[in-house]
This record gives structure tokens, C-alpha cells and sequence, in this order.
């Protein structure tokens, strides 16, 4: 499988992402400048990353940049076309200011930037950052934003819980969600969704951060998992 990892300006988990794509999970991965007019330039992908970070400063509002960059006219229209795209924290951002995700991720409730390992409940397993969990299945997952609170008006929230596009939520160790597990104030304390044709996913928590066992976790390693079977299946 061949993996194309974006930079823009101010990304700083994109090395990370490429170590656990081509290290750890043994896949071929490109890095691509923002810059970046033609992707059909750079050969065929799999899949299209967005990583973490802070593109452009966060300036104006996290991702609203960013989606100027040359580069995501060329990812919107290979998520059009049927591509998979994954957007992680910054990614997440990027996606909802492109409209490739509805809703969009607004400061923090307690106004802080939170650093922190927290726990995720499997809302759906009908992703291919899923499709290997189970539902309902617990991870311990790290995160580390100030702008990841998750908001939708209430026709698209409702158009969100009726597709099954809620991937991931809050909760506990336990795998309850209430008001003490939602760390950031998302409604519905949701923590990563998917589009209606389940093609593009992003999610505020870092799975790369906690796939390796020398980093004490790998419940991360497993999304990816998912990530490579569903590939392999479309081959």
C-alpha cells in the first residue's frame, strides 16, 4: 500500500505518522509539500494523511488556512473520487474547513491546551480506521490540542448519528461516557467521526503516539491495523 503524508507549515507529527506507516506497519509512504499542485504527479496512493500539528500557526482558527494550500483541492477531489483520507488533530481541522467532514472543531471548554493519554470508546466499526476493533472496544489513546472541541449544528448532528458517522467518543476507563470522560467539551463528546461514504475519517486523539510497545502502548497500532486491512481488501 502507498500512503502519501502531507506537510504543510507548522505540521509536526508528520515524521511521526511516516515512522509508524513505514516502520512500524511496513508501508510504502510519501512525504508531500503543500505546495504540492498535482498529486497524479507523485504516482498513485492509497491513502491521503493530514497529521497533527499546527499549519499556518492555527492563525484566523485552526485549519481555516490550511485549506487554501494548493495540496487539498488535489485531496478533496481524490476523496471525491472514492479516495481514503485520514485527517488526525490538525488533519480533523483541516477536513471540517474543506467540508471533506461536517461540523467543526472550536476551542476547548476550559480554554486550555490539554496534553494528556485518554481513553476512546468504538462507536462504529464501519471504518477503515475500525473495521478491526470491536464496538464498544475501550483504547487508550493520547491527545493534545486546545481546538478540538467538536461541534455540529442540530441538523447536522442529527444527519451525523443517522449515518453512523460518530467513530470514536470520550469515556472512561470503563467505557462510559459522561460529562467527567468528555475532556474537551465535544457534543456529544465526540472524539472522531467519518463522512457519509465512510471514505474520510478524522479524529482529534493521536493513534500514532501509542503504537509501539517501546512507547508503553499499542492500542493505536490497532486503527492502523484496520487502516492496512481495509486497503488490502480493495486490492
Amino acid at each position: 500500500m502507498r500512503f502519501g503524508v502531507i506537510v504543510f507549515p507548522g505540521s509536526n507529527c508528520d515524521d511521526d505518522m511516516i515512522h509508524v506507516l513505514g516502520t512500524v506497519m511496513e508501508q510504502e509512504v510519501v512525504k508531500i509539500w503543500h505546495k504540492t499542485t498535482d498529486l497524479s504527479t507523485l504516482g498513485h496512493f492509497d491513502c491521503i494523511v493530514i497529521p497533527g500539528g499546527f499549519s499556518y500557526g492555527d492563525y484566523l482558527r485552526a485549519g481555516a488556512i490550511a485549506k487554501f494550500s494548493p495540496i487539498m483541492q488535489e485531496v478533496v477531489d481524490f476523496a471525491n473520487k472514492g479516495g481514503l483520507v485520514l485527517g488526525i488533530c490538525n488533519g480533523f481541522q483541516v477536513l471540517c474547513e474543506s467540508g471533506l467532514l461536517p461540523g467543526v472543531l472550536m476551542r476547548n471548554r476550559d480554554q486550555l491546551f490539554i496534553c494528556n493519554n485518554i481513553y476512546l470508546k468504538t462507536e462504529s466499526t464501519e471504518t477503515f480506521m475500525s473495521s478491526k476493533l470491536s464496538k464498544n472496544q475501550v483504547l487508550k489513546i493520547p491527545i493534545a490540542h486546545a481546538d478540538g472541541r467538536f461541534y455540529a449544528k442540530k441538523d447536522t448532528l442529527k444527519a451525523i448519528q443517522d449515518n453512523n458517522q460518530i467513530v470514536f467518543t470520550y469515556c472512561d476507563s470503563d467505557g462510559q461516557v459522561n460529562d467527567q470522560s468528555n475532556v474537551n467539551g465535544s457534543i456529544l463528546s465526540i472524539a472522531g467521526i467519518c463522512n457519509k461514504n465512510r471514505n474520510v475519517l478524522g479524529m482529534m486523539p493521536h493513534p500514532e503516539r501509542a503504537s509501539e510497545q517501546i512507547l508503553g502502548n499499542i492500542d493505536g497500532r490497532y486503527m492502523f491495523e484496520s487502516l492496512v486491512s481495509a486497503l488490502e481488501m480493495t486490492v
